[in-house]
């Protein structure tokens, strides 16, 4: 008996064989192309909930496992070029009134990044050139260490990244 995969790689059978549309993905040099931004030598990007369509992050992830203050940096640098706000403990527009007691604590874990579409099989579809990315143990064909963070302001449960108190998922807190 084997062990379910954490991920699945997508496929399509639209010419009557199965086939991948999306690869793995090691975001390198070419991340600041493919939505992340470098900061100080990090390359940060802000993520969505995938059940939701938010104007603004519900979490940072930053390539590589980084200090938490790092990170808090980069997150900040992301929402000033990305959005024009540089206060993490609100959404623009939010009233300031509403208390945001701290930002949450950074974690290390693992991701594997999946992209759309397999190189061999242009779709031409609105995912084209798009990535999205899964949480995954560093055993995980694919996995790169990662540091993620929730944005302060977004609902604890929304943005699932791996708590190392507890869950299934891999994760140290970032120092």
């Amino acid at each position: 008996m084997t062990a379910p995969a954490l991920y699945e790689i997508e496929t399509s059978e639209g010419d009557g064989t199965t086939h991948p549309v999306e690869q793995l993905w090691t975001p390198g040099e070419d991340a600041a192309g493919n939505g992340f931004i470098a900061h100080r030598g990090l390359h940060v990007t802000g993520l969505d909930d995938p059940t939701d369509d938010h104007l603004y992050p519900i979490a940072f992830l930053v390539l590589g496992h980084q200090r938490w203050a790092d990170i808090i940096e980069a997150a900040a640098a992301y929402m000033d070029r990305v959005h024009g706000w540089r206060n993490l403990h609100l959404y623009p527009g939010d009233d300031s009134a509403e208390l945001i007691p701290r930002i949450p604590r950074a974690v290390h874990t693992h991701g594997a990044f999946l992209r759309h579409p397999h190189p061999d099989h242009d779709c031409g579809c609105e995912w084209d050139d798009t990535w999205r990315m899964v949480w995954a143990p560093e055993t995980e064909p694919g996995a790169v260490p990662v540091t993620a963070m929730r944005h302060p302001a977004a609902p604890a449960a929304a943005a699932t990244i791996p708590n190392p108190d507890h869950g299934p998922l891999p994760a140290t807190w970032a120092a």
